[in-house]
């Protein structure tokens, strides 16, 4: 059964997303909040395995609540979605960064809406390819690129790895990134999570985001 955190401030939208994941039979809602300060209070007691958190609320936003929760031993589990209004909120790219798993825009339509809480149950990250770049390379551009610096981690990572690694950041699912480099999906996989431990990356958002912060992908690569 999976677990579900709704966090939003407008009780019309939590009510909508809480009638979908109801008619669930493997998805049970644990708890809503209507700010952050409220979700840090929830989610320790509750432990869900997703948290579903809009991104703009009083007293507490939800990219600080994101980041308390990622820094949180206790709460390793929880994966964290962000909710937003549109697909290229300015504090997306701020979001995961802070540890959140991926993104929903509030329209989704119900099927991707279902299909993104189980992706997040299972610890994978919300990043479509095309929203992927178009995120980066709209935020992290914003700054200068920089050259693959030493303390990074990188020197940790293997050839192939870091190969791997550029691949994830432009977008590619792990059976593009086995197509692209003639290898089994598995073996991607095996090499995608190789490098979030190295790293120390959360999950596969926090290695996208510190494959540009470290220099390893620049905006616009292809």
């Amino acid at each position: 059964m999976i677990r579900v955190l709704l966090v939003d401030d407008q009780p019309l939208i939590r009510s909508g997303f809480r009638a979908l994941l109801d008619l669930e039979d493997d998805i049970e809602v644990v708890a809503e909040a209507a700010d952050g300060q409220e979700c840090l209070a929830l989610v320790k007691e509750r432990l869900p395995d997703v948290a579903l958190v809009d991104i703009r609320m009083p007293v507490m936003d939800g990219i600080e609540a994101t980041r308390r929760m990622a820094a949180d031993p206790a709460l390793a589990g929880v994966h964290v979605v962000m909710l937003t209004n549109y697909g290229m909120d300015e504090y997306v790219f701020e979001a995961l960064r802070a540890g959140a798993a991926g993104f929903l825009v509030k329209d989704v339509l119900p099927e991707d809406f279902l299909h993104a809480v189980r992706v997040a149950a299972r610890g994978d990250a919300l990043l479509a390819p095309a929203l992927t770049r178009r995120l980066i390379d709209r935020y992290v551009s914003r700054g200068q690129p920089r050259p693959a610096r030493a303390g990074s981690g990188l020197e940790e990572l293997t050839g192939r790895e870091r190969e791997v690694v550029a691949l994830a950041a432009q977008g590619l699912s792990n059976d593009e990134i086995a197509g692209h480099l003639v290898i089994s999906p598995s073996t991607a996989k095996t090499h995608i999570n190789r490098a979030m431990a190295k790293l120390h990356a959360r999950d596969r958002a926090q290695l996208v985001v510190l494959a540009y912060e470290s220099g390893l992908v620049t905006p616009g690569t292809s």
